[in-house]
């Protein structure tokens, strides 16, 4: 990049203000006047204000006669007569810029034609742009890109360009850069360029699966596409690969099934796959034995190359990736996308920072980059064009990809109206599609009524949120390894037990719970952050391996028995471990990859929550959508420390039954349970085995609840 020497610095800070840098070694910081020269024409400057800084003087100057014209090249001189470039500053962040230059047109990036390919890109502080182009056989050619309306820039190339690799190079504040298109829908070996495809090659169009009737209707399983069959006793062929939800009927070395077929048998809704759009922490070379989970977003709209059989070839990756999503739903299984439109892996070296410095991510009070996601930078998802992009690249993956629904990676980074955006378009393309994030409140510069979190859930309707309550309640804190919850054997929880089993929404019209409605809580233990369910037990319970197990899988019924939306991690139905690792983003495959071996070795459990899912598709008393119907049927009551019943009654118009008695025990002891008085009740479920049909009938007044176990009867 070239280096402009500079003997002070003039920046545009809105439409009507300069701010000039004086440093103190140029004439001790002094000037008593500064003129706008805009081609032939001189313009005054008004000295509103001079700011004593460490190293230098700043001066805040106005114009009164006319507003900049964003694109064209100013120049500014002082009483020295020494000349400086009018730099683009803090303008590209006033919203008299964001009204001027949005552009409501859905073609930015290339669209590509046999005869004539276009390429268009947004960039309005630009004063040039032009297009790099790379064929085949490695002969570069630039094409210069004509400016068009609100800060939008063409390029026809009248050529087939099919194949071609491409850069984009502006010149802006007299710098030129170069990058590749941030709507780039495949990207080089390595990301080194983008690429021109034609989408008609590359696999057709896949549609999405209606969605479900309700999102609780929903059971997603969250998995990573190199976990899930890198290990060799997965019995899968391309292990680590897309290819491998190709593969049918595979089996681990002892005959029980592995896979897709596996998935299929659980009877999952939804898989949610980690991100599979190209990021960074992985090269594309097959023999690259690094590890990451893909929260470091380099391109969004281009598939990963790493889990791909021919990273170097960008058709292949996209007809891989088409193929996972198909394959799933020729199963009944829908995809869930997860996506991380909350930052960048580098700003500085992002493509959105080279296109329009300063616009697209979020400042302090002092102008610098905000860090509330923790990695350097917040994605302005506030800001006209950023949420434009994110809405497009959303609409891109359901109408190109097939794909079912999203997550939203820390989804309180992102602004309020971009999510209700997104609600209202996907429901355009997917009526009830799944759309879930994670709404911590993070230490983002937004206003607090405009952060997509927790505490804003009421005004996100249609939008489940990871539900911490319930997470923290029935497991025990994620950020103290030692906190213990219910299903761990602290006992006092039961009042918040009693809510986060019933969908977190407050019992009484009156009280104001988390969410409004059940469809807006994710019920989990467990995910790919943190430490495992089983990990976290083993560090902090000092009891035998029986008991142990009997906890996890008491917490795990809760997850799928209870008012929302129920999430499970991969491998938590067979006591998936991590080896104490509490992140494992960057661990070792041996670390993060899905051990069949356990699947085996524990597939009694396995068979339990495969059981307990049918019971909760069985009866549409366990996915109530509304918070009253909640209120009309449902009544929780704790007797005892470490002890909650949840009884539903007059159900029968939503399934089976018309009566469902569930009953959660964490202490270590047994003790007598008395049954409510009516017709005998039949045992579903007694937290070791589970059966839709019943496991045997129960005419006593009065039960012997095991240590650490959970029991559904019915009537």
């Amino acid at each position: 990049m070239l280096v402009i020497s500079r003997q002070y610095d003039a920046f545009l800070d809105t439409f009507n203000s300069i701010t000039m840098i004086l440093p103190y070694h140029y004439h001790e910081g002094h000037s008593s006047h500064f003129t706008l020269i805009k081609g032939d024409e001189r313009i005054a400057l008004h000295i509103e204000e001079k700011i004593p800084l460490n190293d230098a003087m700043k001066y805040v100057t106005t114009i009164q006669s006319e507003k900049i014209i964003l694109g064209k090249c100013y120049e500014i001189v002082d009483e020295h007569d020494t000349r400086t470039d009018l730099q683009i500053g803090a303008v590209i962040r006033t919203e008299e810029f964001d009204q001027r230059y949005y552009y409501d047109g859905h073609d930015l990036g290339v669209t590509y034609q046999d005869g004539c390919t276009v390429f268009k890109v947004w960039s309005p502080t630009a004063t040039e742009v032009r297009l790099k182009l790379k064929s085949p056989d490695d002969e570069e050619i630039q094409y210069p890109f004509e400016r068009m309306e609100n800060g939008v820039w063409e390029c026809r190339v009248n050529t087939d360009v099919e194949g071609y690799f491409y850069s984009i190079l502006p010149c802006i504040n007299l710098i030129w850069d170069e990058l590749i298109d941030p709507y780039a829908k495949a990207v080089s070996l390595n990301s080194e360029w983008g690429v021109v495809i034609n989408l008609d090659n590359a696999h057709e169009k896949n549609k999405p699966l209606p969605a479900l009737t309700s999102p609780t209707d929903a059971v997603i399983y969250e998995l990573n596409i190199r976990d899930f069959s890198a290990q060799q006793e997965s019995g899968m062929k391309f292990r680590g690969k897309y290819c491998a939800f190709t593969e049918k009927g595979t089996t681990t070395p002892n005959g029980f099934s592995s896979g897709i077929q596996y998935l299929k048998e659980l009877g999952v809704t939804h898989v949610e796959l980690l991100p599979v759009n190209d990021f960074d922490g992985v090269t594309d070379n097959p023999s690259d034995t690094s590890y990451n989970w893909g929260y470091n977003p380099l391109f969004f709209n281009a598939p990963e190359g790493s889990y791909s059989l021919k990273p170097e070839d960008p058709n292949e990756r996209i007809r891989e990736l088409k193929t996972v999503i198909q394959c799933l739903h020729d199963e009944n299984i829908r995809v869930i996308q997860d996506v991380v439109y909350n930052h960048v892996f580098i700003r500085e070296d992002s493509s959105f920072e080279k296109l329009v410095p300063g616009y697209f991510f979020r400042h302090d009070e002092n102008g610098l980059p905000s860090n509330g996601t923790g990695v350097g930078n917040d994605f302005a998802s506030e800001r006209l064009m950023a949420r434009k992009f994110i809405v497009d690249s959303i609409l891109y993956w359901m109408n190109e990809y097939g794909v079912d629904g999203f997550r939203f990676d820390l989804m309180g980074i992102l602004d309020v109206k971009t999510m209700t955006a997104i609600r209202e378009e996907v429901d355009k393309v997917l009526p009830g599609a799944v759309l879930i994030g994670e709404g911590w409140d993070l230490n983002t510069p937004l206003p607090p009524h405009q952060k997509a979190n927790l505490r804003n859930a009421h005004q996100l309707q249609g939008i489940g949120q990871f539900n911490d309550w319930f997470r923290d309640t029935i497991k025990g804190s994620t950020f103290n390894l030692y906190d213990k919850g219910f299903a761990l054997g602290h006992g006092h929880l039961e009042q918040k037990v009693e809510l986060v089993l019933t969908g977190s929404v407050g019992m009484s019209s009156g009280e104001r719970g988390l969410f409004k409605e059940p469809v807006q809580s994710v019920n989990y233990v467990e995910s790919h952050d943190n430490h495992t369910l089983w990990d976290k037990m083993k560090a902090c319970l000092n009891e035998d391996e029986e008991i142990l197990k009997a906890r996890h899988s008491l917490a795990t019924t809760m997850v799928l028995l209870s008012q929302g939306i129920p999430f499970l991690h991969a491998g938590q139905e067979f006591f998936r471990t991590k080896k104490g690792i509490e992140n494992s983003y960057n661990s070792p495959v041996e670390i993060n990859q899905l051990d069949w071996i356990r699947r085996e070795k524990f597939d009694n459990v396995v068979q339990y929550v495969k059981a307990l899912i049918q019971i909760r598709k069985s009866h549409g008393a366990f996915r109530f959508q509304k918070s009253e119907l909640i209120r009309e049927h449902v009544k929780v009551s704790h007797s005892q420390a470490n002890l909650i019943d949840v009884l539903y009654q007059n159900v029968h118009p939503y399934g089976p039954w018309d009566e469902i008695l569930m009953v959660f025990h964490s202490d270590t002891k047994a003790c007598e349970y008395t049954l409510p008085e009516g017709n005998d009740w039949i045992c579903l479920s007694d937290g070791n085995r589970a059966s839709v049909s019943g496991l045997y009938d129960l005419n006593e007044a009065s039960i012997t609840l095991e240590p650490v176990s959970s029991y559904v009867f019915v009537r």
